[in-house]
């Protein structure tokens, strides 16, 4: 059985999950944590961007390598928690997760080790509905909307 407490890590803490979920919102769920977490790690380490590939769709891919490309040695300090709202399947090929991720513990440092946190654009809480489409025998993040800031508990 799926818990939130299973699908949690130092770094990452999901706070909560919807109750009653069925073999494939449990897996598309499983999918989007897995997916969150590495790239969470990415910015964490600032290593591994390749990890990433499998779990999202090509053009995601490249956004997400290009940000990464961009960092110049800077990474994230603290823990992300998340609230997994709902999970909505469409069909065998689409759904999406409706999350809170509470961000207000995380510190960016640049390569020098000075802190460069943006409380705009870091440290807050953010309502994000992400894409998961069925590619190629997987769940993979095909799309990211922060639906709204601060308003939202994780």
């Amino acid at each position: 059985m799926v818990t939130a407490e299973s699908l949690s890590t130092d770094r990452y803490v999901v706070t909560s999950i919807p109750e009653d979920l069925d073999e494939q919102q449990t897996e598309i769920l499983k999918a989007f944590v897995n997916y969150d977490q590495v790239t969470w790690n990415i910015w964490f380490t600032g290593t591994g961007v390749e990890n990433a590939e499998p779990l999202m769709t090509a053009e995601e891919y490249q956004v997400l390598k290009e940000g990464y490309e961009q960092l110049g040695g800077e990474r994230t300090e603290g823990v992300v928690r998340v609230s997994v709202n709902q999970v909505f399947a469409f069909d065998m090929r689409k759904a999406q997760v409706l999350i809170c991720g509470d961000h207000s513990d995380l510190v960016a440092y640049d390569a020098d080790g000075n802190d460069v946190s943006d409380p705009e654009t870091l440290q807050g809480r953010y309502e994000v509905l992400i894409t998961m489409i069925y590619e190629d025998g997987a769940w993979k993040e095909s799309d990211e909307t922060t639906l709204s800031t601060n308003e939202c508990v994780a």
